[in-house]
């Protein structure tokens, strides 16, 4: 085996794909075989950079991508010119990336065209619609045709790309580098930065994908109102994207309510506060599916389709859409009907144990040695 004579790329975009990376990368970094070098596209700028600093991790390449109201095409031809330069002096070993964004799949495109291998982290998630979410199921697929290494969190997963023809051998389950972060973090007392009575119960909401916007978001907005008007005993606390078509529907519908507080995106630390104090979730978040459970919290899934079905089916999440009189009808029977909630309170992870990064090294380690 050499000693570090083995370059690999660890990609991070957006903050969720920083969170899920960071387990890998700490643990990269412990290996005398690898040389870990982290590019960050910066697809979101602020949010990635807050969890970068929590996991002290520092970019050793930075693209500062971000542009306000960029397109899609501008954001991929963008991320496409800029990393071929990039993979052309690292000229790396291999390539780490994370989900499902558009820098997962620019990355992905890029160094096929470089044939550098990659190894794509959470692979396998599918809704089967390429509409649904978006662009998110397209750059899922396109990363899953052009993967070396597919690192997948559920057996359900694997199916899904044994479906598609992905040789088995190429695919690995190793549980979700999400709850190895999540489990690093909320073993730590950490109080929530928003003062809330003890004796009341929080509703914890997140809705900003970008196939919500408009009328879904509305729908959303003007159900979470109504909740708040007949719930007035209850807090609905809704950290709000930057994104200005999520701002201007959210800021417009449900600013200066009695009960409902919007607050400007919480650090992961204190968001991982915010779901271990919540009595129960709103989101449209991909990643919230797979955290919440592992604390006990339930989910109602503001999503027509989910790519994490594990949730669903056992019992700890349920899909509501963005329906108005579905969100309120599913919402208020958990806020009112005791055993209804109780069935949801499960404390399953159906996401892993927090060893998910320990078994993505040791792949890569058979490979190098």
């Amino acid at each position: 085996m050499n000693i570090a004579t083995n370059k690999i790329i660890c990609v991070v975009g957006t903050r969720p794909e920083a969170i899920k990376m960071a387990p890998v990368i700490q643990g990269l970094k412990t290996q005398s075989w690898a040389d870990v070098r982290i590019l960050a596209t910066a697809q979101h700028r602020h949010l990635l950079d807050q969890v970068l600093n929590l996991f002290n991790i520092a970019p050793d390449i930075d693209l500062n991508i971000m542009r306000s109201n960029q397109t899609l095409t501008a954001l991929t031809a963008r991320l496409l010119l800029e990393l071929e330069n990039v993979l052309y002096i690292e000229k790396p070993a291999a390539v780490l990336v994370q989900g499902d964004t558009t820098t997962v799949m620019a990355v992905a495109l890029a160094c096929f065209y470089q044939d550098i291998p990659i190894g794509h982290v959470e692979a396998g998630l599918r809704t089967r619609d390429m509409r649904n979410p978006f662009p998110e199921e397209a750059n899922r697929v396109i990363t899953g045709k052009l993967a070396h290494w597919h690192f997948v969190p559920t057996e359900s997963s694997r199916q899904n790309l044994l479906h598609e023809g992905i040789a088995g051998e190429k695919i690995f389950i190793t549980g979700n580098t999400v709850i190895d972060a999540l489990l690093t973090v909320a073993a730590q007392d950490i109080t929530l930065p928003i003062a809330i009575a003890p004796d009341k119960r929080l509703v914890l909401i997140t809705a900003h994908r970008r196939e919500n916007f408009g009328e879904p978001l509305r729908n959303i907005c003007q159900a979470i109102q109504t909740l708040a008007q007949n719930n007035p005993e209850v807090v609905f606390l809704y950290p709000v994207h930057p994104n200005p078509n999520v701002q201007d529907t959210v800021n417009g519908l449900l600013a200066d309510r009695p009960n409902i507080i919007l607050s400007s995106p919480l650090n992961y630390v204190h968001f991982v506060s915010a779901i271990k104090r919540s009595y129960l979730i709103l989101t449209d978040s991909g990643g919230i599916q797979e955290e919440a459970p592992a604390l006990g919290k339930p989910i109602l899934v503001l999503r027509n389709e989910t790519e994490r079905p594990e949730a669903i089916e056992h019992g700890v999440a349920k899909l509501v859409g963005t329906q108005y009189e579905q969100i309120i009808a599913a919402t208020q029977l958990l806020l009112d009907d005791h055993a209804a909630y109780q069935t949801m309170v499960k404390g399953i992870s159906p996401y892993g144990d927090g060893h998910a990064a320990q078994r993505i090294i040791a792949v890569m380690r058979e490979y190098f040695s």
